[in-house]
């Protein structure tokens, strides 16, 4: 008989199951929450080793915790990536990814879609302190090249991108990243782990927010951070123990539940997203409907090329702006309006009031946000249903 495989040889559903856990004493077939903020030791000798790094072990939750870190090894089996770092939320992550490995002199090269926070922390925040930024258009290979000089410190991509659901060639860019010496970081929340996976085109960070489709219920707030082992050496180790935006044990836990059921939570998701989009095109009561998995999407075959379906969200614009918008929301019985996504209820948000607020009306025009812009997240009630009150709320546009 052979012996037990390594589980990184386990297929992607028993490493979304079992993956990272380790069980306690007492044989728990959950895993355990520990709700510690620190350990105890055998010796004084013992906790002089654990913080000389000479001895494995744990000595502080805002460094490791045994809950948090069975979600970093299942993470990390997921993504293919050696290391994995769990943070308070998204946004927790992608400061983190960007600012650990910046400094004065520095060069950032990003999308300009984006989510709002994330072209916030580029644009604003990076510049305090000496680093230029300079954003392009996502879906121009051209721009990319342009942009990225020797002196680019690193890019930041989301693909697809919040909420225009532009999508970026993402071998296109690592690889004229890789040859001005920069490293590459990838949102790649919208797609998830199990559509796309962008190391396999040459990514060197992957970073989420565990709030969407990971947790998928609307439980909890998480982040999480994938690296390689140098980069987490070289930059990312100390900056996560001096700054600490650490997961909490339980939340830690929320998100180890909800990988149990990613997969099966998704692949209903995108089935419904792309029988929903349909609908939305052929009603013709909207002036565009932005769905990766439809063929009139701009970039179809480049994300078809990158992702394994179209992903759970939909983008409409819906005529007569804001005033109509609004109440296209407000007609709704079923989808709820929230700012969130990736959860099993479908959710719809007005991103030019809410998310991408922050931006200057010149920037979202740019962008092709307008005020008649809706995002729709689908999630797992009966497609047919959401179809009806889709229908209905459209119905009073025209009423």
């Amino acid at each position: 008989m052979s012996g037990k495989k390594n589980p990184s040889e386990w297929r992607l559903a028993t490493r979304l199951v079992r993956g990272g856990t380790k069980r306690s004493g007492f044989g728990e077939t959950s895993e355990a929450i520990f709700m510690t903020s620190g350990f105890t030791y055998d010796a004084a000798e013992t906790a002089a080793d654990r913080f000389a790094g000479s001895a494995t072990g744990f000595t502080y939750s805002r460094l490791s915790n045994p809950t948090v870190a069975m979600f970093e090894e299942r993470m990390s089996l997921i993504e293919g990536l050696p290391v994995a770092k769990a943070t308070a939320s998204g946004m927790a992550a992608v400061n983190a990814a960007l600012t650990c490995q910046v400094r004065a002199g520095d060069k950032v090269v990003g999308a300009k879609a984006l989510f709002g926070s994330c072209r916030y922390i580029i644009e604003q925040i990076l510049p305090r302190f000496g680093v230029t930024a300079e954003l392009v258009t996502g879906s121009d290979n051209d721009a990319w090249t342009r942009a990225i000089t020797p002196g680019t410190k690193t890019v930041f991509i989301e693909t697809p991108a919040n909420p225009t659901l532009d999508v970026v060639d993402l071998e296109h860019v690592c690889r004229t990243a890789h040859a001005v010496g920069a490293t590459v970081i990838v949102d790649n929340v919208f797609a998830t782990p199990l559509l796309q996976r962008p190391i396999d085109y040459g990514a060197d960070i992957v970073v989420y927010s565990g709030t969407k489709h990971i947790d998928g219920q609307g439980r909890a707030l998480g982040g999480v951070i994938l690296c390689g082992e140098q980069f987490f050496e070289d930059h990312l180790n100390q900056y996560l123990r001096h700054t600490g935006p650490t997961m909490s044990p339980f939340n830690a836990w929320i998100l180890l539940k909800g990988l149990e059921t990613l997969e099966l939570r998704v692949q209903r998701m995108c089935d419904s997203a792309a029988r929903i989009a349909d609908f939305l095109a052929d009603s013709g009561k909207l002036d565009r409907v932005l769905y990766p998995g439809r063929k009139d999407h701009p970039q179809h075959a480049l994300a078809m090329r990158q992702m394994k379906a179209g992903g759970s969200v939909i983008t409409v614009d819906v005529p007569g702006g804001r005033e109509a918008a609004f109440r296209l929301l407000n007609a709704l019985q079923i989808i709820d309006i929230s700012n969130n996504l990736g959860d099993a209820k479908s959710l719809m948000t007005h991103p030019s009031s809410t998310t991408h607020r922050s931006l200057t009306e010149e920037a979202r025009q740019e962008l092709g946000i307008v005020e008649g812009t809706l995002r729709l997240s689908i999630g797992l009630e009966d497609p047919q249903d959401l179809i009806e009150d889709l229908e209905q709320a459209l119905a009073r546009l025209s009423g």
